[in-house]
């Protein structure tokens, strides 16, 4: 045992590479792009750090160029998963009880592996598997998973350190234990950062974890994998599992050694996680614990004293950037009257400059959406608007899926405040827009408030510090992070803990050690230095 007081420093945020022209990281990454185009793999299951194949192969395709292949990954069945879970619960006994030092020290590995060796490997990964451009896989899959890794291990120091009085002659002390069972780990396709924090943070308290990729983001988590290897994670500690929900979650989630589950997806899937294990919720052997971010239906909200620029600017990143497929992305606004005209004419000029296309022409903003499905689901609330009378398509609204799955930037103006685009997840490149008059600015705030059900983000611009101070108050509850005249999008791991609250998630703020206490089972210890010799109390003597 070492015998010594392991500190880990206060970390620093990793500085984001801008890959401008002549920039070495960008003909690094240009080279891992084209090398990875012309090198397709394949992905296996990797359980007890075992490649195990199933012969069950689909293929991975980029979704801004299906007539490419990245390769195709073994998927996963009722099988694998059992597999995984018993390799989990044989690698945790050890894992769990390796100094907690040891543990954050596989974490910093991995932080410096991925931001030197595996920086381009992981962003060419996401960028053709998920269509990001540079920008965005930078600060996806390097920069914040690089976070996540360097962050993590520092506030695991801080639970630890929450510890109980003590007295003269009382010594109390607290561990805190390792979940008992497994930890499910489900992760979304669309940041690489979140796929590898969902498995990680769990695994960093103590836990062993089975690791459900989305099936659309495969090849980005399969490097993440190499990555973890690489910085010394014990073999069964984390075991992927790639496949379908309905085939991987049933075995899993009814498994009575499930400790907990790790979540980022949709609402609708997520309480469906929690309805199949509270609907029998006496054959755990202990309650799992679940921890979810979810849905949004994002807002921007604009006061008359707003600074049009600097709103048009946000509207266009927080709505667009990554095809407005972030959990964050602003979906819908909220605009004063008095702004409304200038607004619209510089916003729609903005957004007819923007250009789309592949990930590998650095001069596009935007790229495709995920799949198929995403494309059919954004496409119908379009189509929806085109025959809505209170719905006006300002710009957009046109869609190709011949080469890629490609939906232009689409802004409608709703006169509904309460429409089906105000409402409604759309998950993609379309902004609803209500124009409110601007005398009626605590009423638009109470519909910004009480028209959607999530409150994951939210952002409020204004120049007048009143309303600032109004609006702060009356969006409370609306959003789990609240930006002021600022975009709803970018959390930075440690400055922003990200989470929403509503039919958003749990709310516990990934990245910060909210999130890690949820790992791990808490035990009081008590030791008397001088215990009673005798039951009687003072009391109890004669008179």
């Amino acid at each position: 045992m070492f015998n010594g007081l392991f500190q880990i420093r206060e970390p620093k945020n990793e500085p984001v590479l801008g890959y401008e022209p002549g920039s070495q990281e960008r003909e690094a990454l240009k080279k891992e792009l084209e090398s990875m185009l012309s090198n397709p793999v394949e992905v296996p299951c990797i359980i007890g750090g075992r490649e195990v194949s199933t012969g069950d192969l689909v293929e991975m395709k980029p979704p801004h160029a299906l007539h490419q292949s990245l390769g195709s990954y073994h998927r996963a069945s009722p099988k694998e998963a059992d597999l995984a879970i018993d390799a989990a619960n044989e690698a945790k006994v050890a894992w769990s009880e390796m100094d907690w030092s040891s543990r954050a020290t596989v974490l910093h590995k991995a932080a410096e592996l991925l931001a030197g060796k595996y920086r381009y490997k992981v962003n060419a990964a996401t960028m053709l598997n998920m269509s990001k451009t540079c920008h965005q896989a930078e600060i996806d899959a390097a920069c914040e998973l690089i976070d996540f890794w360097r962050f993590n291990p520092y506030f695991m120091t801080q639970v630890y350190d929450d510890q109980p009085l003590s007295t003269q002659q009382v010594l109390n002390y607290m561990e805190h234990r390792p979940l008992e069972g497994f930890v499910f780990a489900i992760s979304p396709f669309n940041f690489a950062s979140i796929a590898g924090n969902l498995p990680t943070a769990p695994a960093l308290m103590g836990n062993a974890v089975v690791w459900k990729p989305a099936s659309s983001a495969v090849l980005p988590a399969y490097y993440v994998m190499q990555v973890l290897k690489e910085a010394g994670m014990p073999d069964g500690v984390i075991n992927l599992v790639p496949g379908s929900g309905p085939v991987i979650g049933p075995p899993v989630l009814n498994h009575t050694d499930l400790g907990g589950v790790h979540f980022t997806g949709s609402t609708y899937v997520f309480s469906t996680i929690w309805l199949t294990i509270g609907t029998d919720i006496r054959k755990y052997q202990s309650y799992p614990r679940i921890v979810g971010e979810t849905g949004g239906k994002d807002f921007i909200f604009a006061h008359s004293s707003a600074d049009v620029a600097e709103l048009t600017a946000a509207l266009v990143r927080g709505s667009f950037e990554y095809q407005g497929q972030k959990c964050s992305a602003s979906s819908r606004a909220y605009v004063p009257d008095t702004l409304w005209p200038e607004l619209k004419e510089r916003m729609l000029d903005e957004i007819a400059t923007i250009r789309m296309g592949d990930v590998c022409d650095f001069r596009n903003f935007m790229n495709a959406v995920i799949d198929e499905s995403a494309f059919k689901t954004i496409t119908e609330y379009i189509e929806f608007a085109k025959s809505d009378p209170n719905l006006e398509i300002l710009c957009g609204g046109t869609y190709d899926s011949s080469e890629g799955y490609f939906v232009q930037p689409t802004v409608v103006e709703s006169r509904d405040p309460r429409s089906k685009l105000m409402c409604e997840e759309i998950f993609g490149p379309v902004l609803a827009v209500h124009v409110y008059p601007a005398d009626r600015y605590e009423e638009a705030m109470e519909l910004c408030n009480t028209t959607s059900p999530y409150a994951l983000t939210g952002a409020i611009f204004a120049r007048d510090r009143f309303a600032i101070v109004r609006a702060t108050r009356a969006l409370r509850n609306a959003a789990g992070n609240f930006y002021i005249n600022d975009k709803p999008t970018g959390a930075v791991v440690g400055q922003q803990p990200f989470g929403g609250s509503r039919a958003s998630g749990t709310n516990d703020k990934a990245g910060t050690w909210l999130n890690l206490e949820r790992w791990v089972s808490p035990r009081t210890i008590k030791e008397t230095y001088l215990p009673p010799t005798d039951y009687r109390y003072g009391f109890m003597a004669d008179e």
